[in-house]
């Protein structure tokens, strides 16, 4: 199944997607990676939607990426006595230590490490910033606020806290046994929630030891003062535009999104944008036109994919919702203006030899105009650098690994396919040949560019580019 697109979609599977007959569905409509959000649903739940995944994989002859969504340290309230209070604006509120059910004055905030951080003059949202609290003071044991934004606030609501950088480990321990679960499960990529440092992202990827590629997730401000260096140790980066929609102003999340879509382009690093891209069709068959055109100004800003959450898993229409995303995205492909887009936004290749190969790859493509650029790659290291091109021209992946073809499956243009092993530079040629007239991006007489990494197998050692020419099939 060639996909006639270069951005990806990434459907969420939840209830409203759970046979084998939807997720197929879901795949056939457009979705090319599949994420299995560990906030719910049991480890039973998510192996029996790996199983099937890789049941239609094998059945359609298509890698499919699995991307495992952790938790992460989320902040909630405790209970209350009878479920639910109602705060006025002005009136003081008080967080604090004690377990008791709370009232209309106090109730538990069970995250004792908050407690040293938090300080006079700061805000505290509560759920998903419907409430806004103001600090007043703090000590070892409680916070006091005055209530500014008021409200019915009920048990285990989220806590924000945008003014500070939380001592919180990026990994609870509910979120380390569903990470060695998720890569036993045979996950392609670990979603890291609330990243807010660096370390946060290098502590989830000694984990991982290379089992998955580890995209993190942007949702907390803290982590846009250190973007570059977050970005430069993850595999890839998600926009998580929920709680980052909280805890900043609405109307600096589109900006701040397009700073972080600059740059992932800069380092090369693949970039999801998420979170309420098509929200109303968890209950209606059709977006509202401003929900099409969020989707449509990712695409046009370069992103690798754009990510469906609850229209495809607890939705009332999650085929649907994917058919019109990849209209969506069809649509904007099609459009001269994008590719000026795409043409304007290239980066400067970085000073080694394999972004050296893939710029040189991009020119000859468009010079000769060959119909695809053909990465051959173990790691999946030259088909990244390749798209940190964005030619226009389909980039066919080759690997002899299919974790490396699902892991690809996210990335911006990338057709991954896998193939056995190649002996040297002849049957590179043979098999890139092969492949692109097999998989329908390239006819008898048109011509395709290669590259690979000599000698065969070594990660990291893009050297190589040759023009071919397809030849008539015997």
């Amino acid at each position: 199944m060639n996909r006639s697109r270069k951005a990806k979609i990434v459907a969420t599977l939840g209830p409203a997607s759970n046979s084998k007959e939807v997720i197929k569905a879901l795949f056939e409509a457009g979705a090319d990676v599949f994420r299995f959000n560990f906030s719910h649903g049991s480890h039973a739940d998510h192996q029996l939607r790996c199983h099937i995944v890789r049941e239609i994989e094998a059945e359609l002859g298509r890698p499919i990426a699995i991307l495992a969504d952790l938790q992460g340290p989320k902040l909630r309230v405790g209970q209350f006595s009878n479920g639910r209070v109602i705060l006025t604006a002005g009136q003081e509120f008080v967080l604090d230590s004690d377990s008791t059910p709370g009232d209309v004055k106090r109730v538990c905030l069970p995250h004792p490490e908050l407690f040293a951080v938090i300080s006079a003059g700061q805000s505290l949202l509560l759920d998903d910033g419907k409430l806004r609290l103001q600090v007043l003071d703090s000590n070892g044991h409680s916070i006091r606020t005055r209530v500014i934004v008021g409200g019915s606030l009920s048990d285990r609501k989220g806590v924000n806290v945008p003014d500070a950088v939380l001592p919180i480990p990026a990994l609870t321990d509910k979120d380390r046994r569903d990470l060695s679960f998720a890569l036993d499960m045979g996950a392609d990529w670990i979603a890291l929630s609330f990243v807010q440092r660096p370390e946060d992202v290098v502590e989830a990827k000694a984990l991982v030891a290379g089992r998955a590629g580890v995209l993190s997730k942007l949702e907390k401000p803290a982590a846009l003062d250190r973007l570059e260096e977050i970005v430069a140790v993850s595999d890839a980066i998600m926009v998580a535009r929920g709680d980052l929609g909280v805890e900043l102003p609405p109307e600096r999340v589109p900006g701040v999104q397009k700073r972080i879509l600059r740059v992932c382009r800069s380092h090369g690093k693949p970039i999801v944008i998420a979170t309420q891209m098509l929200e109303s069709m968890i209950a209606v068959p059709v977006p509202t036109r401003a929900e099409a055109s969020d989707v449509a100004s990712a695409i046009y800003d370069g992103a690798d994919a754009v990510m469906l959450s609850a229209e495809s898993a607890s939705g009332a229409y999650p085929v649907a919702a994917v058919e019109i995303m990849n209209r969506i995205i069809c649509e904007v492909e099609r459009d001269p203006l994008y590719k000026n887009m795409i043409a304007a936004q290239h980066e400067t290749p970085q000073n080694n030899k394999g972004d050296a190969i893939c710029a040189a790859l991009r020119e000859v493509t468009q010079i000769v105009g060959a119909v695809a650029t053909v990465t051959y790659t173990s790691s999946g290291h030259t088909s990244l650098r390749a798209a940190r091109e964005r030619p226009m021209a389909p980039i066919l992946s080759i690997t002899p690994k299919p974790a490396t073809a699902r892991r690809l499956a996210l990335v911006w243009g990338v057709h991954s396919t896998v193939s056995d092993a190649v002996p040297d530079e002849n049957m590179l040629v043979a098999t890139a040949c092969n492949t692109a007239w097999q998989e329908g991006l390239a006819q008898v007489g048109e011509q395709i560019a290669i590259t690979a990494g000599v000698p065969f197998g070594q990660p990291g050692s893009t050297n190589l580019l040759r023009i071919a020419e397809i030849w008539p099939r015997p």
